[in-house]
């Protein structure tokens, strides 16, 4: 069997109690009564100057416990931490005991222990974890055909976390048709910046016709939008905030949330600036499938496709007149968002490895000839080439049911 360890407060009694020691090592005192024989004597266990000492010292363990819970809680769930240290300000005014140099090396060394089964360390928040490295391992091994989408999540989002003064939220716009991957990348970036993923409470996702229906609140919808921002941010100083089909969402909570995303420049106000937001959008998905089909047709390959020559046909759709919030809002023409994400339309070849990621996920075997019967029951386009997906690798985990055991 192991050996079961002591809870942190008892074991520091116990160190304090190695550290002071008894008399010649000879055990605990029997009580209060044994401490002196007489006026002067030293001949019982303890002398009352021993004594107090020791009460001193087990009086700094227990308040140090206390602390050390708070500290430890105050880690992990934040509600409730600013009272508490507003109070020890007060009382720490009056008379009362100071916290030991040995207890706040105790209050270090058992936060490090914890933090890294926490994760905590370098952020501060146990929620946040922050893990670069494991969401570009995944995006590279699970996103299909998406080469700019991959390199500028990584790139924005690796930059965004490690300044450690940004001057604004982060801002990111994703475009391209449905079924390319743009909800897939938004739940991959949640699993690896917090500890519960996209449940965590750091987290908010907003779906424009399930939580903004009806024009007709919109002013309602407006006051609830910058609450719920205002209270994460209070409770989760990096925040993510999704916003799915942002193409639908009214123009005027688009503008509600433009000071979210500008530039901070009150002190006095909420710091929004560790915040990510990431708006999820089939509009520009034309342009970016007539440039992607362009390239086919000239023979050269879609990894050839930049950035810079993409983004500004890109932006030139969005920027049309037409009845969606983008036209009509403003955070186009003030440059609010800070990365446009264009997602390219899915080949037979990406549709076959989004097939064979979906039988590696249930655990079935796969061969070639299912992987090809799963792209073959999906809808290609243009009509002479048949060279995109319709659906982009939407429905495909559905399909392989039929090729299941």
């Amino acid at each position: 069997m192991g050996r079961v360890g002591l809870p942190a407060p008892l074991g520091l009694v116990c160190c304090l109690l190695l550290l002071l020691g008894g008399p010649g090592g000879r055990g605990t005192p029997q009580g209060p009564w044994e401490e002196e024989q007489g006026p002067g004597a030293e001949g019982g266990l303890w002398g009352r100057a021993k004594y107090e000492a020791v009460k001193k010292h087990l009086g700094a363990v227990g308040a140090l416990s206390k602390q050390y819970w708070q500290y430890m809680a105050c880690k992990v769930w934040h509600e409730g931490c600013q009272e508490e240290e507003e109070e020890e300000k007060q009382s720490s005014a009056g008379p009362g005991w100071s916290l030991p140099l040995v207890g706040q090396d105790y209050l270090e060394i058992l936060s490090t222990w914890y933090c890294g089964f926490g994760k905590c360390c370098k952020t501060g928040d146990c929620r946040i974890v922050n893990n670069i490295t494991g969401l570009e391992a995944d995006l590279n091994r699970q996103l299909h055909g998406q080469h700019l989408a991959k390199e500028v999540v990584v790139r924005a989002v690796r930059g965004f976390l490690q300044n450690p003064q940004p001057q604004k939220a982060l801002v990111l716009s994703f475009h391209g048709w449905s079924g390319t991957g743009k909800n897939f990348v938004a739940r991959m970036l949640a699993s690896h910046l917090y500890r519960d993923g996209p449940k965590s409470e750091c987290v908010k996702v907003f779906i424009s016709l399930f939580h903004f229906p009806h024009h007709t609140y919109v002013d309602s919808y407006k006051a609830q939008l910058k609450k719920q921002i205002s209270e994460t941010v209070q409770l989760c100083k990096q925040s993510l905030f999704i916003f799915d089909e942002a193409e639908k969402l009214h123009f005027s909570l688009l503008d509600a949330i433009k000071p979210f995303m500008a530039r901070y420049d009150n002190k006095d106000q909420l710091d929004y600036r560790r915040s990510i937001f990431l708006f999820l959008s089939n509009l520009g998905g034309n342009a970016i499938n007539e440039v992607a089909l362009d390239f086919w047709r000239a023979g050269r390959a879609r990894e050839e496709i930049s950035m810079e020559f993409l983004e500004q046909r890109l932006r030139l759709e969005l920027l049309e007149p037409a009845e969606n919030g983008y036209a009509h809002s403003h955070l186009l023409e003030e440059n609010l968002i800070d990365f446009f994400v264009p997602f390219l339309p899915l080949e037979h070849h990406h549709v076959k490895l989004c097939a064979r990621d979906a039988f590696l996920a249930r655990g079935f075997p796969y061969t070639d000839t299912a992987l090809d019967e799963v792209a073959g029951m999906m809808v290609f386009v243009p009509k002479e080439e048949k060279l995109f997906s319709a659906q982009g690798c939407k429905s495909v985990s559905q399909r392989i049911s039929y090729f299941l055991p």
